[in-house]
């Protein structure tokens, strides 16, 4: 059973490969697209959604993207998933009295407990097991440098 939407995964892979990859750099839209094969448009909308939500700033200009708005410890799959759905979710009322008064609290009250328990699991979390598991390849961790 899949308990996040296509948009949280996608919104949880794109700030965990701007994590990864924002050294020395801001992380272009077009190249975050191309390694996850989508076209660029689509995610522009989501990677709008996380700066509005303060978990990406936009660095504008040329050699401009996305980086982190904070150290990635401090930003949690919650949060992430959270912003992601938020401007997803203008559902209507189902018109049903089962739904709104026993489906509707259950359902609530059960992704509370999965939202909490996302919340345990930073990006730097997911960034270690990432570059455990060489997913990107060899990511060269020490480029933080100025000229």
């Amino acid at each position: 059973m899949i308990l996040l939407s296509q948009r949280g995964l996608l919104a949880i892979a794109a700030v965990v490969d701007v994590a990864l990859h924002a050294r020395p750099a801001p992380v272009a839209a077009k190249a975050l697209a191309a390694r996850h094969e989508l076209p660029p448009r689509h995610l522009e909308t989501l990677l709008q959604t996380l700066v509005r939500a303060n978990i990406l700033k936009g660095v504008r200009g040329p050699r401009g993207g996305y980086e982190l708005a904070r150290e990635r410890r401090r930003i949690s799959m919650g949060e992430i998933v959270r912003a992601a759905l938020n401007e997803n979710e203008h559902r209507g009322k189902a018109g049903s009295r089962l739904v709104e008064a026993v489906i509707e609290p259950l359902v609530s009250e059960a992704s509370g407990v999965f939202l909490t328990a996302l919340d345990a699991i930073s990006v730097d979390d997911l960034c270690r097991r990432a570059e455990e598991q060489a997913v990107f390849g060899a990511i060269d961790v020490n480029s933080d440098f100025t000229i």
